[in-house]
C-alpha cells in the first residue's frame, strides 16, 4: 500500500500539555491550551492535541529545566542512547552536551531538573498523559468511524511507544529481568491532585505496552492512510510492534509484523545516493519522522548541529563510526561515503558525514525516526532466530543488495560473542553486524547491546579518545548490570506518596548497594 502523506499544517498548534500536577510529580497533565472538551467533540478537533504531542517530539527545551540544547525529543534520545554504546563515539567533550551520557555520569544528577532523568522521565510521562486524554474520549468522539479510528489509534501507539522507550530507560532489558521494578503505570486522564502510582514491573509495563500497541493496530486498520509523516500511522505501528517484540524474544511475532510493515508502509530501500544526508521524510524510505518547517528548527538545539561536521557542536565534539565497526565494510560498500577517514575534524575515529542539514543557512533538516531499511533486518533477525536461515538471508540479501555488489553470505547458526566485538562468524551475528551499520546514529544502540545481553568494550584502536574509555569505572562488559539503567528523578518522589526514594530509586552505581 502506497504510503499517503496530506501533510497537516501542525506548526501552529504549538507544544501540548507541558504542565506538571501541582503536586509537583512528574506525572503531568494537558495544558488549558488544549484541555477543553471541545477539542474532544470530533476527530477533525483532536487532531489539535494529537499534533500538539508530535510537535513536543521534536521541539526543544520544553522537558527540562536546563541543559536544553541537549533535549530536543526523540532524535535527542536516539543519539543519547548511540554515545552510550560502542560504535557512535565522541571525539572530545566540546560544549559538554551528550558528554555526560557518553561517559556515564547523569545518574547521580537525578535531584536536578537539569538532566537526563528529568528530562526523560517528564517527556514520556507527558505524552502518556496527554495520550490519555485522547484515548478517554473514544467512545464520545464524533466523526466516522474511519477518523476516529484514526485519531484513537495514534494515542495508544504513542502510549506504548512512550511506555516502551520509559522501560528501556529505567529499568533492565525485559527478558531476564521480568519482575524487576519498572516504571508507574497510568491509563486514565491525570489532573491536578492525582495519586501517583507505585512502579509495576517489567513484565506488567510490558503487558500494557503489549495491550496498547494491538489496540492501536486493530484501530489504525480501519484508516490505514498515513496523513502526515510524523503521525504513528497503520505501517509505524507495526513498525513498532516489531520493535517491541524484538526486545521480549517474540521472534515469530516480531517477523511478522516487520513484514507487514514493509509491505503496508509502501516504503522501498533506497541506494545511499538517494537519501544524502538522513534530512528528508519525503524520501521514500521513511516509514516516520518529523519534517521540520523554517519556523520550527531548533538552530543549536537540533540534531544536525551535534552531528555535522560543519556544525557549531558538531565539530567541538564529532560524532565518528568505530573503526572496527567501519573495516566491517567492504571495499565497495555504498554505505562508506557515511564517514570521512581523512576528515580533519577527525580525532581517531572516522568523522560522520551521514547525517547533515538539508539546509544549512536555515539550520533545517528533517528527523527520521523509522525507515524500512530497519524492517528488512528485523525481519531477518526474527527467521534467523525461528531457524528459518533461507528467508533471512533473502532479507539480509534484499538489503545489502543496494549496499554492497560484492556481499555475499554463507554463513549460519545463531551465536554471539560475549562482548559485541568478539566474533562467532554466524549468521545471527551477521545481521546484526549490518544493523549497526545501516542504522549507526538511528538505532539507539545501547538498546539493542542490552536486548542481546552483550558487553562491550572501548579501545584506542576502536578511535575512543582516552577520556571516554570507561571501562575501568563502568561494568560495561556485563550486560546485567545497572550502568545504563537512569535513575528516577528526585521530583517524582517529592510528589508522589506510593514511590519512596529510599526502596524505589534504582542503583546509582552499576550494582545494588552491597553487590
Amino acid at each position: 500500500m502506497k504510503k499517503l502523506f496530506k501533510y497537516l499544517f501542525i506548526g501552529m498548534f504549538g507544544v501540548a500539555c507541558l504542565s506538571s500536577c501541582s503536586n509537583d510529580s512528574l506525572v503531568t497533565e494537558p495544558t488549558a491550551q488544549f484541555s477543553g472538551a471541545s477539542f474532544m467533540e470530533n476527530a477533525d478537533k483532536a487532531l489539535v492535541p494529537l499534533n500538539g504531542i508530535y510537535r513536543s517530539m521534536y521541539d526543544a527545551g520544553w522537558s527540562t529545566t536546563g541543559n536544553t540544547h541537549q533535549c530536543f525529543g526523540i532524535s535527542a534520545y536516539n543519539l543519547m542512547a548511540e554515545v552510550m554504546g560502542d560504535d557512535c563515539i565522541m571525539g572530545a567533550q566540546g560544549s559538554g552536551w551528550f558528554w555526560f551520557d557518553a561517559v556515564y555520569n547523569v545518574k547521580t544528577r537525578f535531584t536536578s531538573g537539569a538532566w537526563r532523568s528529568y528530562d526523560l522521565w517528564n517527556a514520556y510521562f507527558t505524552w502518556i498523559a496527554n495520550a490519555n486524554y485522547i484515548i478517554a474520549a473514544e467512545n464520545t468522539m464524533g466523526g466516522s468511524e474511519e477518523d476516529v479510528a484514526y485519531v484513537v489509534g495514534q494515542a495508544y501507539a504513542i502510549r506504548a511507544y512512550s511506555y516502551f522507550m520509559l522501560a528501556q530507560s529505567f529499568a533492565r532489558t525485559y527478558k531476564g529481568h521480568e519482575s524487576d521494578p519498572c516504571v508507574p503505570i497510568y491509563t486514565e486522564g491525570t489532573w491536578t491532585g492525582t495519586t501517583g502510582q507505585k512502579r509495576s514491573s517489567v513484565s506488567e509495563v510490558y503487558a500494557q505496552i503489549d495491550k496498547d500497541i494491538q489496540k492501536a493496530l486493530d484501530l489504525l486498520a480501519k484508516s490505514p492512510y498515513q496523513q502526515h509523516p510524523s503521525h504513528m500511522g497503520y505501517a509505524v505501528a507495526l513498525g513498532l510492534k516489531s520493535r517491541i517484540a524484538l526486545v521480549e524474544e517474540k521472534w515469530q511475532e516480531a517477523f511478522d509484523a516487520a513484514q507487514s510493515a514493509i509491505m503496508n508502509s509502501g516504503c522501498e530501500i533506497l541506494p545511499v545516493k538517494d537519501f544524502v544526508g538522513m534530512n528528508s521524510t519525503d524520501k521514500e524510505n521513511v516509514m516516520w519522522g518529523a519534517k521540520i518547517i523554517k519556523d520550527q528548527v531548533g538552530m543549536y538545539a537540533s540534531l544536525m548541529t551535534h552531528m555535522s561536521g560543519d556544525a557549531p557542536y558538531g565539530s567541538r565534539a564529532p560524532k565518528q563510526i568505530s573503526i572496527w565497526l567501519y573495516d566491517k565494510m567492504g571495499e565497495n560498500d555504498t554505505r562508506l561515503v557515511w564517514w570521512d577517514p581523512e576528515a580533519r575534524l577527525s580525532t581517531a575515529g572516522y568523522l560522520q558525514k551521514k547525517f547533515e542539514f538539508s539546509n544549512p543557512q536555515t539550520w533545517e533538516g528533517d528527523y527520521i525516526w523509522m525507515r524500512v531499511e530497519e524492517m528488512y533486518l528485523t525481519a531477518a533477525e526474527a527467521a534467523c532466530r525461528l531457524g528459518d536461515e533461507a528467508t533471512a538471508k533473502k532479507y539480509l540479501m534484499d538489503l545489502m543488495a543496494e549496499r554492497d555488489p560484492d556481499y555475499t553470505c554463507n554463513k549460519t547458526g545463531k551465536a554471539l560473542g560475549t562482548l559485541t566485538t568478539e566474533m562467532t562468524g554466524s549468521l545471527l551475528e551477521e545481521i546484526i553486524l549490518q544493523r549497526r551499520i545501516e542504522l549507526w546514529g538511528e538505532d539507539g544502540r545501547i538498546y539493542t547491546i542490552r536486548r542481546l545481553h552483550q558487553g562491550f568494550e572501548r579501545t584506542t584502536d576502536m578511535g575512543w579518545p582516552l577520556a571516554a574509555q570507561i571501562g575501568k569505572r563502568v561494568h560495561i562488559n556485563d550486560p546485567e548490570c545497572y550502568a545504563w539503567v537512569l535513575t528516577i528523578p528526585q521530583a517524582e518522589f517529592d510528589g508522589n506518596v506510593n514511590m519512596n526514594a529510599a526502596t524505589d530509586q534504582n542503583p546509582v552505581g552499576d550494582y545494588p548497594t552491597g553487590n
